[in-house]
């Protein structure tokens, strides 16, 4: 048995020399992308991904630029490892200027581009036998199926009528375009059911890419987005980084590190990370079950979200109902569908349990019952004694997205999409504090963590099943932030 382990793990160290000394013989810089003992798997995640609007918000030297040229040539030349590939490929490269054309996007795209897969090579300005000096119009390239592929290259200071025209199969924006030239683009991959992807540092602020991307405000299937920071790439030295992270200021740091998007005192959450806070669903255990916190509204939305908490004092919000122009009936009866969805716990007297706004205390224009009584009345124990402090309840929501340890204790479903949405849009205003708009389940989730003890929920003792679960959870909880 040993000996058998022993010529299996011979075996492995054998196959990886001699992939080694093929990559090394092989003068394919882009047969070495992310294939050694470092991996940037942000950059994997952005290339596997089958989007059709990909976007990557990076800091300067995060390695966003690098997916944008690698994904363009892979494309191109028919040689994509994780999509189908197709033969006579014709695409655009699109950049601000001429000048940061020629110095990025065109350097990185001659960089990987096999010189044995050059056709010819179409110059603006200075000659093809030496692309790296001059501007480059279009590339020809081989396909490996077949024909050859067109990579043009495009200069948004040229102006939008320069765009028109043309069926593309991909568009690939290095830094962030007007929207109008963005707006064309989309319309040249329309017939072919192409795609568009963009690198980028958001250096500008709030702009259409905020809304239209990372806010995704049309709801759009085909958009995705990813941050990438510094400490992603791991082929920066870690004390260059410390060096350059002390000699920056927040601002800067927010956009240049981080790739963040910044408004005048930046956003009051800059600890979420959608990709590390947003998970997939998963059946929560009776005993995880906590409790329900509303922000109630009239014409304002009324939000309302289930909370969990787990052995280890990590929360959960595990659904939502959302919704404006309502009364209380209507409401009620929805939170209360929903808790028998979720085969929410009740208390002994058959109503479920909540926290609320302390106004709920108050009258309804009616003038009978206040907001609380005819919850009750309707089947749902509200607890109005909330600490509603702002300021020190955004800080404890802070220690739930990064504790002092730099661990995530607060995760939300997907399927909490307006919660999602408005701690994306939750930014510091002039008088630091933060904008009064949309900010209902934001609310809630304060009253909920203010109220929520330190310590965890008492365990008890776990059947086989319920161990089981406990194991599935800690596996999903792992592929989505990375560990």
């Amino acid at each position: 048995m040993k000996n058998k382990q022993l010529k299996q793990e011979l075996l492995k160290k054998l196959d990886s020399v001699t992939k080694e000394i093929l990559r090394r013989k092989n003068n394919n810089t882009l047969s070495r992308y992310n294939t050694g003992k470092l991996v940037h798997q942000k950059q994997l995640d952005f290339h596997k991904c089958a989007k059709r609007n990909r976007w990557v918000f990076g800091g300067n030297r995060s390695g966003k630029t690098e997916c944008g040229a690698v994904e363009t040539v892979w494309l191109a030349t028919g040689t994509h490892p994780y999509k189908p590939n197709k033969k006579n490929i014709s695409c655009w490269v699109v950049s601000l200027s001429s000048q940061v054309q020629r110095d990025v996007a065109q350097s990185k795209i001659l960089y990987y581009l096999n010189p044995d897969l050059i056709v010819d090579i179409v110059m603006t300005q200075g000659k093809k036998e030496a692309p790296y000096l001059g501007i480059i119009d279009t590339i020809i390239v081989k396909n490996a199926l077949g024909g050859t592929s067109k990579i043009g290259f495009k200069s948004c200071d040229q102006g939008r009528e320069k765009f028109q025209g043309t069926s593309l199969d991909f568009v690939w924006f290095d830094e962030e375009p007007p929207y109008n030239i963005y707006l064309e683009c989309k319309m040249r991959v329309l017939d072919k059911c192409g795609e568009v992807f963009g690198t980028m540092t958001p250096l500008k602020g709030l702009t259409w890419v905020y809304n239209e991307i990372y806010m995704n405000e049309h709801d759009s299937g085909e958009v995705w987005c990813e941050f990438m920071s510094w400490e992603d790439n791991p082929f920066l030295n870690k004390t260059e980084i410390d060096e350059l992270t002390n000699s920056l200021n927040n601002d800067e740091l927010n956009s240049r590190k981080y790739g963040k998007f910044s408004s005048f005192g930046g956003l009051v959450y800059g600890e979420f990370e959608e990709s590390i806070h947003v998970i997939d669903p998963f059946e929560i255990p009776l005993e995880w079950q906590d409790t329900m916190s509303i922000d109630p509204g009239l014409n304002n939305p009324l939000s309302c979200h289930w909370y969990a908490c787990d052995y280890d004092g990590n929360v959960y919000v595990v659904a939502e109902h959302y919704e404006a122009k309502k009364d209380i009936q209507y409401h009620s009866k929805m939170i209360i569908d929903k808790c028998r969805d979720l085969n929410w716990k009740s208390l002994s007297n058959g109503k479920y349990q909540a926290i609320i706004d302390s106004a709920a205390n108050q009258k309804t224009l009616s003038g009978t019952k206040s907001v609380a009584e005819l919850f009750y009345d309707l089947g749902i124990s509200v607890n109005t004694k909330v600490n509603k402090d702002l300021f020190s309840g955004i800080q404890r929501v802070k220690s739930y997205l990064k504790n002092a340890n730099g661990e995530p204790k607060l995760f939300i479903f997907k399927n909490c999409t307006n919660m999602i949405r408005e701690i994306k849009n939750y930014y510091w205003n002039k008088e630091d504090t933060p904008f009064k708009k949309d900010d209902h389940s934001l609310d809630e989730l304060r009253y909920y963590i203010q109220n929520k003890p330190d310590i965890p929920l008492k365990q008890v003792e776990k059947s086989i099943v319920q161990k089981n679960k406990e194991r599935l959870i800690k596996r999903l909880k792992n592929q989505n932030y990375g560990h």
